[in-house]
């Protein structure tokens, strides 16, 4: 096949996909309708990727969201899945529609966009914009979580918009030469050299805790399991216990309630069914505070099945047979063998203390049965990390030893000598992390699952993560997003040099 033949093709492909019809059509200027369709691709191409961006960033706290949407409707799924799935399909269909444009103008082809185009076009800013309001209406705090990866991954975005804003260069070119229009050749030029202009300014406004020298990068912090090692054992079940002290945990995190005759035990939720068969055991109670069953009925339920038959971390698939036997024997545990459990393998505990309701037979001396079962099992106190606000300084009192841990931030003319702080990441910056530990204070953030949020925290100078994934964050040797400034400079450099080739295109 000829060269011509082969362009003529190429062609006739580009006309049937954007214009739906194959149809030969004499060299023609590209129409302003038709420019003004492009810019508007190029626009939801952009507002689609950023919404992909944002479902990945959604993925270290997908978790919460799937408890409380379980919480409303009794249903469990991974909504990450959905999430992402829709919004890479999106962003797909646009990019490819936004490429085939730009061969269209590079051809001098005519462009008229299909109607079919048009309304997938409109049907994905509407998607797009439910998700963003939907975000925005009920899981608002996530946006903070958005605004630190952005930090963690703004150097790596300028270099790819450099990149994007370069090849851009090449259909504007051709746009420019072919148009008669006299105020778009004005403003072509105009707007490109603001945007490489705007890009190469940038770096002046980014603030990456990752671009620092190697010398200077703070030690790894600590893992301490979420619940446990959730991943690969249902939380807040000895076996979770085990499987995080087999992963490199040094610290149990968990949630501790008081059972109605007065057993502190292990539980997260206010109520029994996420995590338990209490629905087939006690059918008419199901929906009944945690603390509001015995101890004796609270052994009764299964705290595994649930594990295997919702998958709640999509790792179910690397349990094998033997762990599914050990996972469908799981009871809930009293703080009483957690602890005695901790002592065993030297690792300390943290916890959160729940307050039973008003009528529950502990709900005044709560905090006083759990600390004389906790001085019962005679672990060195030194491997007890408070966390509770509640009686602090009874707690202080009864139980010296103990390490108080706080879960605020620290403030102005505080009487407390804080030593250790329990913070989420997105209630703490970096520089506020940095002058905790310059006053030899640790902090302690909650929850990090992913290693890009786990290196952004250990540039930053975090002592220690609470996550689910210990087995993920305990083989990172250095944070992925670690970068020497030097070399950030360079890149810097040579993006300007790019841009400036681009920009001399037209």
């Amino acid at each position: 096949m000829s060269r011509c033949s082969c362009c003529s093709s190429c062609t006739n492909c580009l006309r049937c996909f954007y214009s739906c019809s194959c149809k030969r059509d004499k060299k023609e200027i590209p129409s302003t309708c038709g420019c003004v369709w492009i810019i508007l691709i190029l626009i939801v191409f952009l507002f689609t990727l950023i919404w992909l961006y944002v479902t990945f960033i959604l993925k270290n706290d997908i978790h919460n969201f799937n408890e409380e949407i379980f919480r409303i409707i009794g249903i469990w799924q991974d909504w990450s899945v959905v999430l992402i799935t829709v919004a890479a399909v999106l962003t797909s269909y646009c990019l490819i529609l936004l490429f085939f444009s730009m061969c269209m103008v590079v051809s001098s082809q005519p462009l008229n966009l299909h109607w079919l185009h048009k309304v997938l076009i409109c049907i994905c800013i509407i998607l797009v914009s439910l998700g963003i309001i939907g975000l925005d209406l009920k899981w608002k705090i996530e946006w903070k979580t958005v605004a630190v990866s952005l930090q963690a991954t703004s150097p790596f975005l300028h270099i790819g918009a450099v990149i994007g804003v370069s090849a851009l260069a090449w259909p504007l070119a051709a746009y420019f030469w072919e148009t008669k229009n006299k105020a778009l050749k004005c403003l072509l030029p105009f707007t490109y050299i603001i945007l490489v202009c705007a890009l190469f300014v940038s770096p002046l406004f980014i603030s990456s805790p990752c671009i620092m020298k190697a010398s200077k990068l703070p030690p790894k912090p600590q893992i301490i399991g979420h619940r446990g090692a959730p991943m690969f054992a249902p939380e807040n079940t000895m076996l979770s216990l085990e499987k995080m002290v087999k992963s490199g945990g040094k610290v149990f995190e968990t949630d501790v309630m008081v059972s109605w005759d007065g057993i502190p035990f292990l539980m997260h939720d206010e109520t029994l069914l996420r995590t338990t068969n209490v629905k087939q055991v006690f059918p008419y109670r199901s929906r009944h505070n945690s603390s509001d069953f015995t101890w004796s009925e609270l052994q009764r339920l299964n705290a595994g099945e649930w594990f295997l038959q919702r998958n709640p971390f999509g790792t179910g698939g690397s349990v094998t047979d033997a762990e599914r036997r050990e996972v469908m024997q799981q009871r809930i545990p009293s703080l009483e063998e957690v602890v005695m459990a901790c002592k065993e393998n030297n690792i300390s505990i943290l916890f959160d203390l729940r307050q039973p309701q008003s009528g529950h037979p502990y709900n005044e001396s709560f905090v006083n049965v759990t600390v004389n079962t906790i001085l019962n099992t005679s672990i060195p106190q030194d491997l007890i990390l408070w966390l509770p606000d509640d009686e602090r300084e009874e707690v202080i009192e009864m139980a010296p030893g103990f390490k108080q841990i706080y879960g605020r931030r620290r403030e102005q003319n505080d009487t407390d000598s804080l030593d250790a702080v329990n913070l989420s990441y997105i209630n703490i910056s970096v520089s506020e992390i940095r002058s905790y530990r310059q006053d030899n204070i640790s902090v302690n953030l909650f929850v990090v699952n992913k290693p890009w949020l786990f290196s952004h925290v250990w540039c930053a100078g975090a002592t220690s993560v609470t996550t689910n994934a210990c087995h993920l964050l305990k083989d990172l040797k250095q944070p992925i997003w670690l970068m020497d400034p030097d070399s950030y400079l360079i890149i810097w450099m040579l993006g300007l040099v790019t841009q400036k080739t681009g920009d001399s295109v037209p």
